[in-house]
């Protein structure tokens, strides 16, 4: 695990920026987060309770939630390409708790630069998502088999007699 990437996971567990924290220091003071405030409770409490470094704090949180990265939508199209390039066909999925306002933002600027480098399709194959994940049609009920009933002979009025 890179520490830039276990950087970047700590800076989302604790919602600030931790690039700029000393590495070999132990983890600063906290000032009360605006979003995930239960996670920054977990990795100060954790901190506190094994005495880590900033660096052993994120080289756990690295490890847990796969690579991260963060910076402006060049910086991580940047580390995308590297990632995506480095034969092991590794899936990029974008899994952050961003706020709607970021999130848009990467959409509209990341994503595009994503595009130009080739490492995010333009178009999708299929016209559906079940076609685009390679997955077979359901059996409707149109399409399946209909029971075959055999039809009984109802007793006539006559039968009765």
């Amino acid at each position: 695990m890179s520490y830039d990437s276990g950087i970047a996971a700590l800076s989302i567990a604790i919602g600030q920026d931790a690039r700029t924290f000393d590495a070999d220091g132990p983890l600063p003071e906290i000032p009360r987060p605006t979003r995930a405030r239960a996670a920054a409770k977990r990795v100060v409490a954790l901190a506190k309770r094994e005495n880590l470094t900033v660096r052993q704090i994120a080289g756990r949180l690295g490890g847990y939630g796969g690579l991260a990265v963060m910076g402006t939508p060049r910086m991580i199209a940047d580390q995308m390409e590297e990632w995506a390039g480095d034969g092991s066909q590794r899936r990029l999925q974008r899994h952050v708790p961003l706020s709607a306002g970021r999130a848009r933002r990467f959409r509209q600027q990341g994503r595009p630069e994503l595009q130009r480098r080739g490492i995010f399709r333009t178009e999708y194959e299929g016209a559906t998502l079940r076609e685009n994940l390679g997955l077979p049609r359901p059996r409707t009920a149109s399409s399946r088999p209909r029971p075959r009933l055999r039809s009984k002979r109802l007793p006539s009025t006559s039968d009765a007699r």
